[in-house]
């Protein structure tokens, strides 16, 4: 098995989903700081662009977890 089949594996597996969740989740620390420079600035543009990026993350997030709910779905020991 190649190493690019390998990657592609452990990315729709279940630890590859919760890094991605993780890793997701850490860029949403990112956006938050980004907000609240943005409000102390009194930037409306980059407040914007702020809740924008918070809600790209927030639908990834949920496409993940469905992933994830899928994943658990094949499983044949979990239901």
């Amino acid at each position: 098995m190649s190493t690019l089949a390998k990657a592609k594996g452990f990315k729709k597996s279940r630890a590859g989903t919760y890094l991605s969740i993780g890793t997701t989740a850490f860029g949403a620390l990112s956006v938050i700081k980004q907000a609240r420079k943005a409000r102390t600035e009194n930037d409306t543009l980059q407040l914007i662009d702020a809740v924008v990026s918070a809600a790209a993350i927030a639908t990834g997030v949920a496409i993940l977890l469905r992933e994830l709910k899928r994943l658990g779905d094949d499983d044949v020991l979990l239901g």
